[in-house]
């Protein structure tokens, strides 16, 4: 079980402030497989609880105030959480994101791009920056979180859908790019009960929507997300890169 043991390396985790958001949950996972963990998140308060947690449990955390969309709070982000590490940033999670459901003759030009400026330019800024930083020794992960609204569409997330599957054409290239450097590239498409979901969850024709397509018929418990991110960020996928997992009951098959 070695391969698991995160043991000398670092993460930085975007997004990470939320208490129930998968964020959170990944920081914790990767803390307690040995990593030292950067918590961010633009609510820095939300970052620092998140990271006190991790230490209460014994894990080693920071926290650090980043808006994902904002290039030089990349940098600085990027900066903390290599000096976090001695150095080097082994892991960075590219999580933070946003919704704003709505049927499409709804939609506006305001939210539309909000979906791209944290998901995809908020994952350029933080991967370009973490970049120097990331070892080329084997250990070298970056992971992205996409959705299964960016592979199959989603009803009343046009905005969402098209960022989601804009992270897998970002996450496939530079994989491509960075495959010979042993720097592995690969996105996640998780669903579970969040802060983020529940506008989805509590509104009654997107609720009944979504549940149809899940065949184990229930949402997971962002804990229930984070080992497929450790699993990502560890030994055991020294030979995955350019990839899309699914974690989500078997609605994308």
């Amino acid at each position: 079980m070695g391969y698991f043991d995160l043991g000398g390396r670092t993460a930085m985790v975007t997004g990470a402030g939320a208490p129930a958001g998968i964020g959170a949950a990944v920081a914790a996972a990767l803390a307690e497989a040995g990593a030292a963990v950067l918590v961010t998140d633009i609510d820095g308060d939300a970052a620092v609880s998140v990271a006190e947690t991790i230490r209460a449990s014994g894990g080693t955390a920071d926290s650090h105030v980043l808006d994902v969309g904002d290039r030089a709070a990349a940098d600085a982000a990027a900066a903390a959480a290599a000096e976090l590490g001695g150095g080097a940033i082994h892991i960075l999670v590219n999580n933070a994101g946003v919704t704003a459901p709505a049927m499409f003759p709804k939609l506006t030009d305001e939210t539309f791009r909000l979906t791209f400026d944290v998901h995809v330019m908020g994952t350029f800024h933080c991967t370009q920056a973490a970049l120097p930083y990331i070892p080329t020794d084997g250990t070298g992960r970056i992971i992205n979180v996409t959705s299964a609204a960016g592979l199959t569409g989603t009803l009343g997330q046009v905005n969402y859908s098209a960022a989601k599957a804009g992270l897998i054409g970002f996450t496939k290239s530079l994989a491509r790019e960075l495959a010979t450097k042993s720097i592995m590239v690969n996105a996640l498409a998780p669903l579970a009960a969040t802060p983020m979901t529940e506008t989805i969850r509590t509104n009654e024709k997107f609720a009944a929507n979504m549940m149809a397509r899940i065949p184990m018929k229930r949402w997971a418990e962002p804990a229930e997300i984070a080992g497929a991110f450790v699993f990502m960020a560890s030994d055991a996928a020294s030979y995955i890169t350019g990839q899309v997992l699914p974690v989500d009951g078997g609605m994308v098959m």
